[in-house]
C-alpha cells in the first residue's frame, strides 16, 4: 500500500450470520484480591498482571483475504517485541494473541469469544474488517472489553460513542476521504464526467456520501460490485458507455486489479482515482500479473498516473524517520520477508496502542485506558500525517490525508495535508504540524 493505507473487506467474503455470544461476565472486574495485578495488589481487569498485559486481534491469516492483510499483525508483533525488549510499558511486556477468522464474521465471533473467555485479553487491538468487527462490536462493548483501533474506515467505529463506548477507529473514515477527493475534483476537474466504481457496502456508501457533497452534478454513472463476484466487466463497460473521463473508485486491491484488466481489454482510458484502500502499487501489480496469468507484468508502474490518498508514510519514503524506525524494528524483530506497507500499517497502529498504555498509567484498567485515549489521544504525536479525533464525543481516527499521484510506485504529493470530519465539517489545511513529527529517541513513546 505504498504510503496508501486503508483496510476493508477483501475478495470472496462470506457474510454469514454471527454466532450469538453469551454474556459471561468476562469483561467485568475480578473481585478476588489475588495480588497479581497493578495497583498494589488490588483486583485487576482480565489480561493484566504486574508484569504483562495481554491483548488480542483477529485477522484473515488464511484464505482469499490473506494476501497483504495477513502481514499487518506481523508488523504489529515486531513493534510490540521491540517495545518489550526496551522494558515494556510501565514494566509490563505486551503479549499479543492473533487468531485467524478467514474474514468470515461467523469465524470472527467464534475466535473473539475465545480471546475474551479463554485467553482473557485486556483488549482487542487492530482487528480487521467492517463486517467482521461489526459482528462482535456489541458483544465486546457489553463485556466491557475495549475494541481499539479497528482496521477499517467505517463510521461505526467512532461516530456513536454512547452506543459503543469501548470502540475506537484508527484510520481516516471513508466519508471524509470521499469529501477530500470530491472537493479536489470540483476545484481541479470541474468539467469532468465522473463515474463511481463502488464496493456495495459501507465502503462504497460512506464514500459516495462524501463525494456527492462536492460533485453531485458531475456524476453521470454509478456502478457497484458485490464482494465475491469477480466479473466486473459489466460495471466497467457501463462506465465506458456513459463516456466517463474520470473514475472515482472505492474498492479493495483485488478489484483495482480486476477493473484495470477490464479497462485494458476494452480500451477504456479515463483518469483513475482509487481510494487509499485499493491503491498499493506492489500488491495491485502482483494481482494484475496473477489474474492475467502473466499477460500483464506486475511491476512498480502498474498504477502510474493513478491518484489516491495517503495518511501515513510508507516504503516509498525511505528517508522518512518513521520509515527508518520501522525498518530498524523489522530488521531486529521481523520474521520472513521484507518490510511492506501492510507491516508499516501494523507498526503504526501498535505505536498508537503503546501511547494509550503509557497514558493510562501504572494502575492499568480498561476504563482507565478508554479515558486516557479520550483525554489525550487528539494530542498524540506519531507517524500519522494528521491528528486523531479522539475525545469524549468522538472515537473517530485520523482526521486527514493528502492527495498524491502515483509514479513508478511512489506517491508524489498533489495537496497539503487536509483535515475534515464527517457531515458538513469544513475541509481545511492541517496546521497542527503533525506531519513533521519524528520518532522519540529509542523509538518508544513515553509521557
Amino acid at each position: 500500500m505504498s504510503r496508501h493505507f486503508r483496510v476493508a473487506g477483501p475478495l470472496a467474503v462470506a457474510l454469514a450470520t454471527s454466532l450469538v455470544l453469551g454474556a459471561c461476565g468476562a469483561g467485568g472486574r475480578d473481585d478476588s484480591d489475588d495480588g497479581d495485578g497493578g495497583g498494589g495488589g488490588a483486583a485487576a481487569d482480565p489480561g493484566v498482571t504486574d508484569d504483562t498485559v495481554t491483548i488480542g486481534a483477529t485477522f484473515p491469516l488464511t484464505g482469499v483475504a490473506a494476501p497483504g492483510y495477513a502481514e499487518i499483525p506481523t508488523g504489529a508483533k515486531a513493534y510490540f517485541d521491540y517495545v518489550n525488549e526496551a522494558g515494556g510499558v510501565h514494566g509490563r511486556t505486551i503479549e499479543y494473541i492473533v487468531k485467524d477468522d478467514g474474514y468470515n464474521p461467523t469465524n470472527t465471533s467464534t475466535v473473539t469469544n475465545e480471546l475474551v473467555l479463554q485467553d482473557e485479553v485486556f483488549a482487542t487491538v487492530g482487528s480487521l474488517g467492517t463486517p467482521t468487527q461489526a459482528s462482535v462490536a456489541d458483544y465486546l462493548n457489553d463485556e466491557g472489553v475495549p475494541q481499539l483501533m479497528v482496521s477499517s474506515g467505517s463510521l461505526q467505529w467512532g461516530d456513536d460513542v454512547e452506543a459503543r463506548p469501548m470502540t475506537f477507529g484508527w484510520q481516516p473514515d471513508y466519508e471524509s476521504e470521499g469529501k477530500v477527493i470530491g472537493q479536489w475534483v470540483a476545484d481541479n476537474m470541474p468539467d469532468a464526467r465522473v463515474g463511481l466504481f463502488l464496493q456495495d457496502d459501507d465502503l462504497g456508501e460512506d464514500a459516495e456520501k462524501g463525494v456527492r457533497r462536492y460533485i453531485d452534478d458531475q456524476i453521470v454513472a454509478v456502478e457497484r460490485y458485490t464482494t465475491g463476484n469477480t466479473d466486473v466487466a459489466p460495471q466497467i463497460t457501463g462506465l465506458q458507455a456513459e463516456d466517463v473521463d474520470l473514475v472515482l473508485a472505492f474498492n479493495t486491491p483485488s478489484y483495482t486489479a480486476l477493473s484495470q484488466l477490464v479497462a485494458l481489454k476494452t480500451g477504456f482510458t479515463p483518469k483513475w482515482f482509487y481510494a487509499n484502500i485499493g491503491s498499493d502499487p506492489a500488491l495491485v501489480g502482483s494481482l494484475l500479473e496473477r489474474f492475467s496469468e502473466g499477460a500483464v507484468t506486475g511491476d512498480s508502474g502498474a498504477l502510474d498516473g493513478v491518484m489516491t490518498t495517503e495518511y501515513i508514510p510508507g516504503v516509498d519514503s525511505a528517508d522518512d524517520p518513521w520509515v527508518q524506525l520501522w525498518q530498524e524494528v523489522w530488521d531486529e524483530h521481523g520474521g520472513k520477508g521484507e518490510l511492506t506497507n501492510y507491516r508499516i500499517y501494523g507498526m503504526s497502529q501498535a505505536y498508537a496502542f503503546v501511547q494509550a498504555l503509557d497514558a493510562a498509567g501504572e494502575d492499568l484498567t480498561r476504563d482507565g485506558l478508554v479515558a486516557a485515549i479520550e483525554e489525550g489521544g487528539s494530542e498524540w504525536e506519531g507517524p500519522q500525517l494528521a491528528p486523531f479525533r479522539y475525545g469524549a464525543d468522538s472515537h473517530m481516527g485520523i482526521a486527514g490525508m493528502r492527495l498524491v499521484e502515483l509514479k513508478a510506485g511512489v506517491g508524489e504529493p498533489v495537496t497539503d495535508v487536509l483535515v475534515t470530519d464527517i457531515g458538513d465539517a469544513e475541509i481545511t489545511t492541517d496546521d497542527s504540524g503533525q506531519a513533521d513529527d519524528s520518532p522519540p529517541e529509542g523509538g518508544v513513546p513515553t509521557s
